[in-house]
């Protein structure tokens, strides 16, 4: 059955109020919100900023700063050995007496006149040893223990018995007259060697050969092949590293030649007597190996 007319018609009005209800109700919902935000507005909560992470700050490495190159300390070149004996303080008899004296006929009579014993004098038989020969002319050896004995050894046996602690050899006057350079030299150098060989903490000295009386001298001797000689031995000694005794100008005039006081008057101009060897065992002492 359909609904009346004025049933109709209520609906409608009562649709129509709850319309207008609702909408009233919305209308004065906004206004309360409004008003509640006007007396209360929101506040919103602080956002912190973004942290912003700082960039690191670059801090250099420290340089090393190098350390100066020191100057290398330089080595000191080694002070070489003069080849020729400088003045010493007196070394005394003492010196002397650990020498060993080996020589021709201007050696020998360093015991002919007792300045020294048989046992520190080596020499031939006839006291005449001569460069040249020294490799096959013995030696009369006294042995110190048995100074009496004679024995007949080479030099090379003689050093290699005795091994003296020092040796000073004089040798080359009988030599002047029949070698050349090169031959004195030879025979020299041959000498040193074969004592060194026998005896190698021996320590050596070449003595110059002393000046002699032109006057007088064999033939064939001479003061300058003395001269001549004796810049030899110098070179020898350099060469073969001992060392070289100048006697010769403690023995020589005013021309060169040997002073008169000092020659032993047998007529021949070469051999010193005690007052000129005494000069060369002093020169020896005050002219020490060093």
């Amino acid at each position: 059955m359909q609904p009346s007319k004025k049933t109709r018609i209520l609906r409608r009005v009562a649709q129509t109020l709850l319309i207008l209800v609702f909408a009233a109700s919305c209308i004065l919902a906004g206004a309360l919100v409004r008003y509640f935000l006007t007396i209360h507005p929101l506040k919103a909560s602080p956002v912190p900023p973004p942290s912003i992470t700082a960039e690191p700050t670059f801090t250099p490495a420290p340089t090393a700063t190098p350390s100066p190159t020191p100057e290398p300390t330089p080595t000191p070149a080694p002070t070489a050995i003069p080849v020729e004996l400088g003045e010493t303080p007196d070394a005394g008899q003492e010196y002397i007496d650990k020498i060993v004296f080996l020589g021709d006929s201007t050696t020998y009579w360093l015991t002919g006149y007792g300045l020294l014993p048989i046992t520190q004098v080596w020499t031939d038989s006839i006291g005449t040893l001569s460069l040249f020969n020294w490799a096959v002319d013995p030696i009369a050896y006294h042995d110190p223990a048995t100074p009496s004995v004679s024995e007949s050894l080479l030099i090379p046996d003689c050093v290699a018995r005795r091994k003296p602690e020092y040796l000073v050899i004089t040798l080359g006057i009988n030599g002047i007259a029949l070698l050349n350079e090169e031959q004195f030299k030879d025979y020299y150098v041959n000498l040193i060697k074969a004592v060194q060989q026998a005896s190698p903490d021996t320590k050596i000295i070449c003595q110059s050969v002393y000046p002699v009386d032109d006057s007088q001298v064999p033939r064939g001797i001479s003061n300058a092949g003395v001269n001549a000689a004796n810049d030899w031995i110098y070179a020898i000694a350099a060469e073969t590293g001992v060392r070289y005794l100048n006697s010769h100008d403690l023995l020589m005039n005013e021309t060169g030649g040997l002073r008169a006081e000092y020659d032993n008057g047998d007529g021949m101009g070469i051999h010193l007597n005690t007052a000129g060897l005494n000069v060369v065992l002093q020169n020896i002492r005050t002219h020490a190996y060093q």
